[in-house]
C-alpha cells in the first residue's frame, strides 16, 4: 500500500519580494533558508511543508482577492506576546478569539493575505 498524500509545499505570490520577506521574517519571525531559488525566498521549517514567498507568475493586480477560499495558519506561540511585540506592524483582519483549535488571530500580510495565527504555547 502506497503512502497516503501529504503537503509538502505551500508558497504565496507577493507583489514585492523585499517587503514580504521582511514581514514574514521580522514580524512573524521565519528564518531564511541560506540559497532560495531565483525570485523567491524560502523559510526554514523543523517539520512538516516547506514555505515560501516568490515573486509573482500571474498578474495579481488583476485578482479581486489574493488568496480567497485558501486559509494558511501559522503556529506562532503566545498570541498575547505576538500583539505586545508586533500590535504597530500589523493589520489585525479578526481580533483574538477562541475556536474548537485553540486561541488564532487573523492578520494580513503586506499583500492582503489573511493569515491566521494559532497560540501553540506558552511563552
Amino acid at each position: 500500500m502506497s503512502n497516503p498524500t501529504q503537503l509538502s509545499f505551500v508558497s504565496l505570490q507577493v507583489s514585492d519580494l523585499e517587503v514580504s520577506g521582511k514581514f514574514y521574517s521580522e514580524v512573524l519571525g521565519f528564518k531564511q533558508v541560506e540559497k532560495s531559488p531565483p525570485d523567491a525566498i524560502v523559510f526554514e521549517q523543523k517539520s512538516g511543508a516547506a514555505f515560501a514567498i516568490r515573486k509573482p507568475m500571474i498578474e495579481l493586480s488583476k485578482a479581486n482577492l489574493l488568496g480567497w477560499g485558501v486559509a494558511v495558519w501559522f503556529g506562532i506561540g503566545n498570541l498575547d506576546t505576538f500583539l505586545e511585540k508586533n500590535g504597530e506592524k500589523i493589520s489585525i483582519v479578526k481580533d483574538i478569539h477562541p475556536t474548537p483549535f485553540g486561541r488564532i488571530l487573523v492578520i494580513a500580510d503586506p499583500d492582503g493575505y489573511s493569515i491566521t495565527l494559532q497560540e501553540t504555547k506558552e511563552d
